[in-house]
């Protein structure tokens, strides 16, 4: 009867639609096989093109850990290209975006693109100030104290996720749920300076103007690099870093970023060579008074804002003679009424400035520093 013959023919073609999406859902993935951006310093991430000019940014290292899971965002022309795509995207550029790291905030402010920015996580902390002074940026709190019922007001085009060690589920299965796109960003897990930076061109990527962030990096590329060049020493000084925490003083690998920006800046770390990779390791209190004692210059000394903190933080150290001689710096210069630190915010993306702060400091000049600065007694303090 010809209502069988409808029947089957309504059936054929819901069976070759489904096996159509099946297929696109599957192999759309392998489609992007055409690298546009390899890094040349950042080892956490990589953009490629399909045939048809869609991107996708595919972060390897999106947080700490041996074995992370691989993140994705596409980037697609029109919803008719993005069909059957099972993870992550976006149809066209970010115009709204919610950011959950400061860093983020600085790209997109070095980008030219800080007014896109519709939300933040902990605002308070915020240094730029046209994020944390504007009424059309909200806060949307932190990991599962997110306040969705905001996110869902501000309607993102993606939100930009910072992770310590691993996803957080609870919160990316809702985000799948309201169906707001989202990429975890790694820029924090790179230890070379200029590899932080080059994140930019994965941000840039995000908001259509990547080959504006690859003109961006490479002049801060050039900056670093003349900054460097230009450092000659005759006699390297030795260098400690940090604090104890909880009766353990931890000091970072070789190949970390602060030991590699205090080298560059002509600087020669008192660890060096006892713990060549694998982040910090953790030291005794009396091994750390012995590289104190050592030291040409002490740096980045907690949340201590002069030397009479220090002398509270760490009164077994008074004697030592970089206390004494007062050669103590801390990068917490540039610092929110919260105690928001500018150096984990701007700082990832002006490593020159970081390294000509840290070249000074090697040769005993405290003025016009940007980040850093030379801690004094509180009475010294007042007097100017």
């Amino acid at each position: 009867m010809r209502w069988q013959k409808y029947i089957s023919v309504i059936i054929a073609t819901i069976c070759l639609c489904v096996g159509c999406n099946t297929h696109n859902a599957s192999s759309i993935a392998d489609d992007f096989a055409n690298i546009v951006y390899s890094p040349r310093y950042a080892t956490g991430f990589s953009i490629a093109e399909d045939s048809s000019g869609n991107t996708i940014l595919r972060v390897t290292q999106p947080w700490q850990g041996e074995s992370p899971t691989e993140q994705t965002l596409a980037m697609f022309k029109t919803e008719d290209e993005a069909k059957g795509f099972n993870g992550e995207y976006i149809v066209g550029r970010a115009e709204r975006v919610v950011c959950m790291s400061t860093s983020h905030i600085a790209m997109l402010d070095i980008l030219g693109s800080v007014e896109s920015i519709v939300g933040v996580s902990g605002k308070h902390y915020v240094m730029n100030e046209r994020v944390s002074s504007s009424e059309q940026v909200y806060d949307v709190g932190y990991d599962s104290s997110l306040d969705f019922e905001r996110l869902i007001s501000l309607d993102p085009d993606v939100v930009l996720m910072y992770g310590v060690s691993g996803e957080s589920s609870a919160v990316t299965s809702k985000f799948k749920e309201l169906d707001i796109p989202y990429i975890y960003l790694g820029d924090y897990t790179e230890q070379s300076p200029l590899g932080k930076a080059e994140w930019i061109v994965a941000v840039a990527e995000i908001m259509g103007i990547r080959e504006r962030g690859e003109e961006i990096f490479t002049e801060i590329e050039q900056r670093y690099n003349a900054v460097r060049d230009s450092i000659s020493v005759d006699r390297r000084a030795k260098v400690m870093f940090n604090l104890p925490y909880q009766d353990v003083w931890y000091m970072p690998s070789d190949d970390s970023y602060m030991v590699r920006l205090v080298e560059d800046a002509g600087g020669d770390y008192i660890y060096k060579g006892r713990n060549p990779s694998g982040g910090s390791r953790g030291i005794s209190l009396e091994e750390a008074l012995l590289l104190v004692n050592k030291a040409d210059i002490w740096l980045n000394v907690g949340q201590c804002m002069t030397l009479d903190e220090l002398r509270s933080a760490a009164p077994h150290f008074l004697e030592s003679a970089v206390v004494k001689r007062g050669d103590v710096y801390n990068n917490n210069r540039r610092r929110s009424p919260s105690g928001g630190s500018d150096f984990w915010e701007s700082a990832i993306v002006r490593p020159d400035v970081v390294l000509s702060d840290l070249a000074k400091i090697m040769q005993g000049d405290d003025s016009e520093l940007y980040y850093h600065h030379r801690l004094k007694n509180v009475s010294y303090e007042r007097a100017q």
